[in-house]
């Protein structure tokens, strides 16, 4: 298993240390060559979701990646990454991957001064640590998504197929639990041949 981290800016480097823990491969994508290395499921980290759309369609990354993750390959969101696969934002026009049956709210919980630490059940997993750093929330998941996790009434966490997306940082915590969960979708996508 050889996993892409989207690596234009945010924490990338934290999802790799993440991965390494689990003992699993992974490369950074910051040029379209990357991509013809063939990663079995791909990372989308938390940044600027403005930012990484714009350097998303400049680099020629866009439209590869999609096709990809639209094909079935497995993909994780996290904060940013999950702006970009929302079909829909409820505070804003843009619309980047859309590839995910949900509405965002981009900044939900304000400025920087709005980060947050919890913990809170994630289905599948049990009580685990998040970090919120201006994070979206999920107002709405609907037709093949399912949210996953719930805090103060709001979804911070969904799946839907192989795609999976948390408005928090997993990758912040030395709790490895989320990775190990998409570790686990991307092995039983391989298994299947999707």
């Amino acid at each position: 298993m050889n996993i892409g981290i989207l690596a234009l800016q945010g924490a990338f480097i934290e999802h790799r240390q993440m991965l390494e823990k689990l003992g699993i491969q992974s490369f950074e994508i910051r040029q379209k060559r990357d991509i013809e290395r063939g990663p079995d499921a791909l990372i989308i980290p938390g940044g600027e979701s403005t930012v990484m759309g714009k350097l998303l369609r400049q680099l020629e990354l866009y439209e590869p990646l999609k096709a990809r993750i639209e094909g079935g390959m497995p993909v994780m969101g996290t904060c940013a990454g999950l702006i970009l696969l929302a079909k829909k934002l409820s505070n804003d026009s843009s619309v980047y991957f859309g590839t995910m049956d949900m509405t965002v709210r981009r900044n939900a919980y304000g400025r920087q001064l709005g980060s947050f630490y919890t913990e809170d059940e994630f289905k599948g997993i049990g009580k685990i640590p998040m970090t919120f750093i201006r994070a979206p929330y999920i107002e709405e998941v609907y037709g093949d998504a399912e949210a996953l996790a719930v805090t103060g009434g709001h979804i911070v966490a969904a799946r839907q197929g192989n795609q999976l997306v948390t408005a928090f940082h997993p990758e912040l915590n030395g709790d490895t639990s989320v990775h190990r969960y998409f570790a686990d979708m991307i092995e039983e996508s391989l298994a299947s041949g999707k």
